[in-house]
């Protein structure tokens, strides 16, 4: 007997991926680029009925950017909040991919849903012993960040906003920064556009010796310690562009959190702290596997209700 079918989207600011997997085998894959809400999400729930009428889905993962509504008992459930995405707020992404589709379908923020495939399926299912507590950062276009904690998504009032988080600057750091809610918080700090505000040119344009990144690590590390001390995470796992695409500026963040946390937490030491900060083990695979670990919960809800 086959494994399920499963659906999956992930829905990111400048493109959506849509994919079908065999349990966690993705065998299908096609990208749309994120424009308006409406062109965007009709060509995807296009693509998903298309797909649906060729063999039924057991379950359908969306993971998306945020801010978004996950209380199922409010009235904007599956909803986009306000958010720096020109013309986004308000979108129905829930009911425009899941309302059309008669199967189960959940949707969770792209970072929570990264988290749980990585908690599953990547760092922290690597050893013997399954992470019970992992948290899977984004620095590209924004910062976003997730948790897998016990198995689950971290849920409560909303869902984690770690890139509006105010961090202490670095002495004579004057950047004002780029967020237009917060100015200087972290996203604002390090994210994509932020970077380009900072060093004067875009963010793959700027040199690895620039003395400037000594700021972004340090901003970066103590986000990470924040995390640390906050929600007892065994590892924080640092992904997008700015996370994959400066592997370099890891080592420096490393060493500053170690340096910035100053021996209180006794597990985070000079010579343990790789294993806790580092790459995502599924790499950019992270974000579409999320969507499928979305679609297995859905499934496994329905099971049990």
């Amino acid at each position: 007997m086959s494994a399920p079918l499963f659906a999956g989207v992930e829905l990111g600011g400048t493109k959506m991926i849509l994919l079908r997997a065999r349990g966690r085998d993705i065998i299908e894959r096609v990208s749309i680029p994120t424009t308006t809400p409406g062109e965007t999400l009709a060509a995807a729930a296009n693509r998903l009925r298309a797909w649906q009428a060729e063999e039924a889905f057991a379950a359908l993962g969306i993971a998306s950017f945020g801010p978004l509504r996950l209380d199922r008992a409010a009235d904007d459930f599956g909803h986009m909040l306000p958010t720096p995405k020109p013309g986004w707020t308000g979108a129905d992404i829930y009911g425009a991919l899941g309302g059309p589709l008669a199967c189960p379908a959940a949707i969770d923020t792209d970072v929570n849903g990264a988290a749980l495939a990585e908690a599953r399926w990547g760092a922290g299912a690597e050893g013997e012993t399954p992470s019970d507590a992992l948290c899977y950062l984004t620095i590209g276009t924004g910062l976003g960040g997730g948790f897998a904690l016990h198995g689950r998504a971290l849920h409560g009032a909303m869902h984690p906003e770690l890139g509006h988080i105010a961090i202490r600057r670095a002495p004579g750091d004057d950047f004002s920064g780029a967020c237009p809610f917060h100015g200087d918080c972290i996203e604002g700090l390090v994210c994509g556009p932020a970077l380009a505000q900072r060093f004067g040119v875009a963010g793959d344009q700027i040199q690895a010796d620039n003395p400037r990144w000594d700021h972004v690590a340090h901003d970066i590390a103590r986000l990470v310690g924040t995390i640390l001390l906050t929600t007892a995470a065994r590892q924080v796992l640092i992904g997008g562009g700015v996370g994959i695409g400066r592997a370099a500026l890891l080592d420096v963040v490393r060493a500053k959190v170690v340096a910035q946390l100053g021996g209180y937490l006794p597990f985070v030491t000079a010579d343990s702290i790789a294993s806790i900060v580092r790459l995502p083990a599924l790499g950019d695979q992270a974000g579409p596997l999320g969507a499928v670990a979305l679609a297995m919960d859905a499934l496994e809800a329905q099971k049990n209700s």
